[in-house]
């Protein structure tokens, strides 16, 4: 729908906005999603492979600062979630972020959202899959097995899941959650217990001095510290998901703000508590992108099987992963569908109401990551995971943006802002606009990975331009006809 087109239906239907679905894709979704399934996707959206594999190559690059990286990136992680969550509250939408951008910044803010979310994470899946099958194959009875084998297994199992039916969905995020929340409390209650009786770990004595004597909060100054925040910012994308979700929870209201609320101490506790904890027990320079922090430590303190444990840990992690990704991006597409800006076959949903068109799209892509496998083993992870973070980066921008605009309708009297309200408006969005842009921009001191990644802005910008071109004809037939339909 045009944005000319929104701003006459919401000026017809303004008296009686409740009666009126502002988004076409939000019918025909079942509602089976409970208040501890929402919670548990926020958690799961907040604890990842970023902490339990990426946290070991950022504490030996960034040091101690790290848990600085995730403690800033948190809060603005923070500031997007509870804008959505403001959103959520406004108008539930299974369509999330790309309905909130169709209404306030018209059909090419909702195209442009869309895409690039697809973009994020249908790379992501690729990644999600690579690591599905490098887990795997630490153990020796799959290593004969060809990494692009079982990539292609994990994505059938997980696919298999998203079109039973939402609520199998939910039960398995739920169960994902559970298992990453039990390791996690259990390693810090080791930790602490190590750091309380002083236990050597690895010939060092855990404390503050296993910091002062190795360079510091800073061993490697600030530049690190900055060169890290893509990584961090990617660990915590998935926190969005509270959105989508709502659309199919009987009682957003009473969830949605509890879910987004609970984000804020659960990313200071398992995110910051963690990586402080293991910058107490060994020096940055111990941990390795190669294996998980947790790992490491516990290897060091002779756990049998700490290795396996942390292996099936971080193989849950990225199933819970690509589980979302697969939900989240078949919503995202029905949404966009509706409106003429996907393809139709996307807005389709089976007996089960399971939009399964949009997920089938995403996992063509994930497909040509099982060639990608197949063809570059062991480059696949880090080509997709570059490409991702662009994704998540602009999808969190646009979400502040169309909090901006929905503030500034809402002093205009135009809608009507819930309770429950980001704080600090318009401050809180210029800030977080500004921390993302700037974590974009400093990417270009990275040669190696940052640099590369940045360059690719121009051909995705180039192919957004070419699709709009496209779909737009369709988008304006298809935004006349929904109008037709919210007027009579």
């Amino acid at each position: 729908m045009s944005k000319d087109a929104v701003d006459t239906a919401q000026a017809v239907t303004r008296t009686d906005a409740a009666q009126v679905p502002a988004d076409a894709g939000d019918a025909g979704y079942s509602k089976d999603l409970k208040a501890r399934h929402v919670n548990m996707i926020a958690i799961g959206g907040a604890i990842g492979t970023g902490l339990f594999l990426g946290a070991g190559g950022r504490l030996h690059n960034a040091g101690p600062a790290l848990a600085l990286a995730y403690l800033v990136c948190g809060i603005f992680a923070f500031f997007v979630v509870r804008a959505l969550g403001e959103l959520v509250l406004y108008r539930p939408s299974s369509g999330s972020f790309v309905s909130y951008a169709r209404e306030f910044l018209g059909e090419k803010g909702a195209y442009v959202a869309g895409w690039m979310y697809f973009l994020n994470w249908s790379t992501t899946g690729i990644a999600d899959i690579t690591a599905i099958a490098l887990y795997t194959h630490y153990w020796s009875m799959f290593t004969s097995i060809p990494q692009w084998v079982l990539a292609l297994i994990a994505l059938a199992v997980v696919l298999a899941v998203n079109l039973i039916s939402v609520k199998i969905f939910g039960e398995m995020e739920f169960w994902f959650a559970i298992i990453k929340v039990a390791t996690l409390v259990g390693f810090m209650l080791i930790g602490i217990f190590l750091l309380a009786t002083r236990h050597e770990v690895g010939g060092h004595t855990p404390g503050l001095s296993v910091i002062n004597d190795h360079g510091g909060v800073f061993p490697h100054g600030l530049m690190p510290v900055v060169l890290v925040m893509q990584g961090v910012i990617f660990a915590y994308a998935a926190l969005e998901l509270v959105g989508v979700a709502a659309g199919e929870t009987a009682e957003p209201e009473k969830v949605v703000p509890r879910a987004v609320n609970s984000i804020m101490w659960r990313v200071g506790l398992f995110y910051v508590g963690s990586v402080v904890l293991l910058a107490l027990l060994l020096p940055g320079s111990v941990y390795s992108a190669d294996q998980s922090p947790f790992v490491t430590v516990l290897s060091k303190i002779g756990i049998p099987a700490a290795g396996d444990v942390m292996n099936l840990v971080v193989l849950t992690a990225a199933m819970s992963s690509l589980n979302s990704g697969l939900y989240s991006t078949g919503r995202i597409l029905r949404s966009m569908a509706t409106a003429g800006s996907a393809p139709r076959f996307t807005a389709r949903m089976n007996r089960s109401q399971v939009p399964y068109g949009g997920i089938l799209l995403t996992c063509a892509v994930c497909v040509l990551g099982v060639g990608l496998n197949y063809l570059m083993p062991s480059q696949a992870f880090e080509i997709v995971l570059n490409v991702a973070s662009l994704g998540i980066v602009s999808t969190w921008v646009i979400i502040m943006i169309c909090h901006l605009v929905f503030v500034r309708r809402a002093k205009a009297g135009l809608v009507t802002r819930p309770s429950f309200r980001l704080p600090g408006s318009p401050v809180t969005e210029i800030t977080t606009i500004a921390f993302l842009l700037a974590v974009l921009a400093l990417m270009w001191n990275d040669p190696e990975v940052g640099r590369k990644t940045l360059l690719l802005i121009p051909v995705i910008a180039a192919m957004l331009v070419a699709g709009w071109f496209a779909v737009r004809r369709r988008v304006t037939r298809d935004g006349d006809r929904e109008l037709t339909e919210l007027t009579k």
